[in-house]
């Protein structure tokens, strides 16, 4: 080799186009593992047969490790280990094709080329590429055999997260912008600043072939708990001093936030924020990844297999249980195979950053295979037993007494947690339904079975539980029934109509004294402040049903509404001589509708306006109205717009350019706030043509 440095191409488009690739705005080559890719370099004098090339990665590269390569030229491709074939050769320079195994370490490398025939002994560098995941190689392991859904999981820059509740389902947007600017970059720095990184960084790069692996350490990684990771978690309800979770829309300012502030944690972020940014970072590192909400999902603290709630005569929900039911909760799947637990096992991995319970000491969660949580597999890495409770824990409902300290049951059921578990299907803007997926027909003999098989596997048969309710106390029937029914529109800005309706189920007169409150919450139901209270005495004749209308009024709910638009009603029923009963709802208001319309063809590198039109729903004046923009290939960064208070039932329409860089659907995000309205979003979709 000449001692002078020799000049590489990488051929970044032809390889970008080969792996996948062309989305990222880099200069430098971004490959997948498992197939081949393309140099060509000059300032070689030796015949080629004696070039000896050398690929390393991390701190300490090394042979053992699986971090260090050396490999001459050869006549074929080697499945097993990195290998080099001659394309062609000139005067002054030589092409290569060059592979590396489906199970290489991913990650930044440095290529280096040495002569055999020559004294020089050091090698010249040719630079470095990135290596990534490959779920279009059959060999790796996160193939996913579909093509569409590779393109979905792994390319697509837009998402859809479902939220709201059982009863009232609702969804947004999000920008995953895993190809923007320096997005990879920050992800590969999650990895070098990870806790095992720190303790054994050698060690911690030669376990990155593994896409286990590199899925737990990330979902550590991305909440700030334990490791310095990115986002700091906040579910108080009082966002001061950072971002409200609800008022980001997408991972890229997130991701960027945290490396611009020297790696600070971004505040705020609750479970959709962590799913989210966790979707980014393993897309962008080639592991197909799509976000799943779960319905009425238990946290189960206690790892029991059930979660208890605790009310006050009053119908004061308490928030004393270390266990919980959230109206809904946000995590990931990812897509690989599990040689570690057998086939049947691969597919589908659940992964979860919001930091709930420590697993192996640190706030990280995952992978659980989803076959295990359906077939009750409790005892199988990872973390396992906490998923299953999310989708299938049973409920008890305890009135407790802060004075004594006694507990009573109310009732239990085993049939309130896990419903319409969700995620956006593959290449359309819809809501697919996964329930299935990860349980068997609720109330169905088999899933009975496999409850009782996770509780053994987890010990709970044969072990006394002093804190569980007694069979005498589960099969307490109650004398009468109770439900709260909508009475009218659900929407923030309106009063509130709802009705108790309540039935006598015995055949002879009964006396109730029901006890109601209405309480402002978050997402996870914790209670936050109380909007109002109410009771009513009533004697039920024989088998009757009466309706009791309740009215809150907008004003009397305004100021209490956390940003989560969530409020939660309760009628704890005194039945003089039988048990008590509770009637509960949890109610998600909608925020009001804002409209956004693209006026004209979308057209590549060509302005465009875009109008934005929202109309204040209530009577008095609304201020401190911001815009927020956001759209991968629309627009470059967030573009936020100052719009100024509107009179009661006002419209406002508040028009700007987009300057569109990329052709095809692309996504615009748009998030409205004022004071009386929190993270009003809408995205629309924008066909952007040559």
């Amino acid at each position: 080799i000449a001692a002078t440095q020799p000049s590489t191409d990488w051929h970044l488009k032809e390889n970008a186009r080969d792996h996948h690739t062309s989305r990222f705005s880099s200069k430098e080559l971004i490959v997948r593992r498992g197939q081949a890719f393309t140099v060509t370099f000059n300032g070689t004098e030796q015949p080629e047969q004696s070039l000896t090339f050398i690929a390393e990665t991390g701190p300490k590269p090394s042979k053992l490790a699986k971090t260090q390569a050396t490999f001459g030229i050869s006549s074929t491709v080697s499945k097993e280990s990195w290998s080099a074939v001659l394309q062609s050769t000139s005067a002054s320079s030589v092409s290569i094709s060059i592979s590396s195994p489906p199970n290489a370490v991913i990650g930044r490398y440095k290529l280096s080329v040495q002569s055999t025939s020559s004294n020089s002994s050091s090698p010249a560098s040719l630079g470095t590429f990135v290596l990534l995941f490959n779920p279009w190689s059959s060999g790796d392991d996160v193939f996913m055999p579909n093509k569409a859904e590779c393109e979905e999981y792994v390319l697509e820059e837009f998402g859809i997260i479902f939220a709201g509740n059982k009863n009232h389902i609702n969804s947004f947007g999000w920008n995953f912008g895993q190809f923007q600017g320096d997005i990879l970059n920050i992800c590969l720095s999650m990895l070098d600043r990870s806790l095992n990184y720190r303790q054994d960084p050698a060690t911690d790069v030669s376990h990155r072939n593994d896409p286990k692996y590199v899925g737990r350490v990330l979902s550590a990684m991305v909440n700030y708990n334990d490791d310095h990771g990115v986002l700091l978690g906040n579910w108080s309800g009082n966002y001061e001093g950072g971002k409200s979770p609800s008022s980001w829309t997408g991972s890229g300012e997130i991701l960027q936030n945290w490396k611009k502030s020297g790696f600070k944690p971004v505040k705020y972020g609750q479970c959709w924020v962590f799913a989210a940014v966790l979707t980014t970072v393993l897309r962008c590192l080639g592991i197909p990844t799509r976000t799943i909400t779960n319905f009425s999902s238990a946290h189960d603290a206690d790892g029991n297999l059930r979660v208890d709630e605790f009310y006050d005569a009053s119908g004061n929900h308490l928030d004393r249980a270390a266990d919980s039911i959230w109206n809904f909760h946000v995590w990931n799947e990812s897509w690989f195979s599990r040689s570690d637990l057998g086939s049947s096992y691969s597919g589908w991995q659940v992964l979860d950053a919001t930091p709930q319970e420590e697993s192996g000491g640190i706030y990280q969660c995952g992978p659980a295979s989803r076959n295990a949580i359906k077939e009750g597999d409790v005892d199988l890495d990872y973390d396992c037993p906490f998923v299953f409770a999310e989708v299938n824990a049973d409920c008890m409902y305890w009135n407790y007494d802060p004075a004594t300290g006694k507990k009573t049951l109310i009732f239990s059921k085993s049939t309130v947690i896990g419903q319409s578990i969700s995620t956006k299907a593959v290449g359309r803007d819809d809501r697919v339904d996964v329930t299935n997926d990860y349980k068997y027909e609720e109330g169905s003999t088999k899933e009975r079975d496999i409850f009782k098989k996770a509780r053994k596997k987890l010990g709970l048969e044969d072990k006394f539980d002093p804190t569980a309710p007694t069979p005498q106390e589960i099969d307490q029937k109650p004398d009468i029934s109770g439900k709260f029914k909508v009475a009218g529109p659900l929407e923030v800005g309106k009063e509130l109509n709802l009705i108790l309706v309540l039935a006598n189920l015995q055949s002879d007169a009964k006396t109730v004294h029901a006890n109601m409150t209405a309480w402002s919450t978050v997402y996870t139901r914790r209670p936050v402040r109380e909007i109002w209270k109410d009771s009513i005495s009533v004697t039920l004749s024989p088998k009757e049903e009466k309706q009791f209308p309740i009215k809150i009024l907008y004003p009397e709910y305004q100021q209490q509404l956390t940003t989560d638009n969530t409020i939660q009603v309760t009628a704890l029923c005194h039945v003089e001589g039988g048990i008590q009963v509770l009637v509960q709802r949890d109610i998600t208001l909608d925020n009001p509708a804002i409209d956004i319309q693209v006026l004209g063809e979308a057209k590549v590198n060509k302005e465009v306006d875009v109008e934005v039109v929202f109309t204040n729903p209530i009577d008095t004046e609304v201020m401190d109205c911001v815009l927020q923009v956001e759209g991968n290939d629309l627009l470059r960064g967030i573009l936020e717009i100052d719009v100024p208070p509107l009179k009661a039932s006002e419209k406002s329409s508040t028009k700007f350019k987009l300057t569109p860089f990329e052709t095809g659907p692309k996504h615009l995000l748009v998030n409205f706030s004022c004071d009386k309205f929190a993270d009003i979003k809408t995205f629309k979709m924008v066909n952007v043509i040559d």
